[in-house]
C-alpha cells in the first residue's frame, strides 16, 4: 500500500485526526503525525520558528509523500531536502490554487501575529494572481477554538472583509481550520480555498498510485 503522511506541526492529536479524515477522501492510505510538545495551534512567529526547526527532524518512515499541515509550511523546504519523496505544504498549495488564472485572492484566518510570514508565503507561491492581503478574526484564538459557532461566525466576517477589498477567492488559512472551512463554504459569497484538500490534490498529482 502506498501511504501518505499528514505531518501536523501543531500539538493537537484531535486536529491531526480531523485532517487525516479529510485526506482519506483523496488517498487509500493516510497516516497522521502530531508534533509532541508543540502548541495546539501555532499563533506566534516564535512558535512557527520552533516548528520550522522540528519538522525536518521528523522520521517520516516509508511513505510516498508528505503533507506539512500547518499554514505557514514550517520546515517544508528543509524536510524536502532531506527525504526523497514529495513534500507539499498546505500554504503553498492553497496559494497556487487561489492565484490560478490571475485571480485576486486573500487569506482569512485566526492568527494576526503571523501576518508577516503568511503574507510572504502567499506572495511567494501566489505570484500568478493578485494577493489582496490577510484578514483576521476578532477575539481570542483559544476561545474561538472552543466555540465552533463563534469560530465560524468570526471566519465568515473575515471573509466578508476580504471580499469587500476585492478578493474573488479566499483561503481559510490553517490546518486546524480545515473542518471550519468546509462548514462555512456555503455561507461565503466567493469560492473558499481549503488548504489541506489543495495539498492533497498536489500530492495526488505527484504520486498517482496513492489515490483510491
Amino acid at each position: 500500500m502506498v501511504q501518505i503522511l499528514v505531518l501536523n506541526p501543531n500539538g493537537s492529536a484531535r486536529t491531526t485526526q480531523a485532517m487525516v479524515d479529510i485526506a482519506a477522501a483523496h488517498f487509500a492510505d493516510v497516516r497522521g503525525y502530531t508534533q509532541i510538545g508543540a502548541p495546539d495551534i501555532i499563533t506566534t512567529q516564535a512558535a512557527l520558528q520552533d516548528a520550522a526547526r522540528l519538522v525536518p527532524e521528523v522520521a517520516v518512515g516509508s511513505v510516498a509523500g508528505v503533507i506539512v499541515a500547518a499554514f505557514g509550511d514550517p520546515g517544508r523546504a528543509d524536510l524536502a531536502r532531506r527525504v526523497t519523496v514529495p513534500v507539499v505544504g498546505i500554504g503553498e498549495a492553497a496559494a497556487r490554487a487561489a492565484a490560478r488564472g490571475g485571480c485576486r485572492f486573500a487569506v482569512a484566518t485566526t492568527t494576526p501575529l503571523l501576518k508577516n510570514p503568511v503574507d510572504e508565503l502567499m506572495q511567494q507561491h501566489g505570484a500568478e494572481g493578485d494577493y489582496v492581503g490577510s484578514f483576521f478574526t476578532q477575539g481570542d484564538v483559544e476561545t474561538l477554538r472552543r466555540d465552533e459557532a463563534a469560530l465560524d461566525a468570526a471566519l465568515i466576517a473575515a471573509c466578508t472583509d476580504a471580499v469587500a477589498q476585492g478578493a474573488a477567492r479566499v483561503i481559510i488559512g490553517g490546518g486546524p481550520l480545515a473542518q471550519a472551512a468546509i462548514r462555512i463554504a456555503p455561507m461565503v459569497s466567493v469560492p473558499l480555498i481549503q488548504p489541506l484538500p489543495e495539498a492533497c490534490k498536489a500530492i495526488a498529482a505527484l504520486v498517482p498510485s496513492a489515490g483510491h
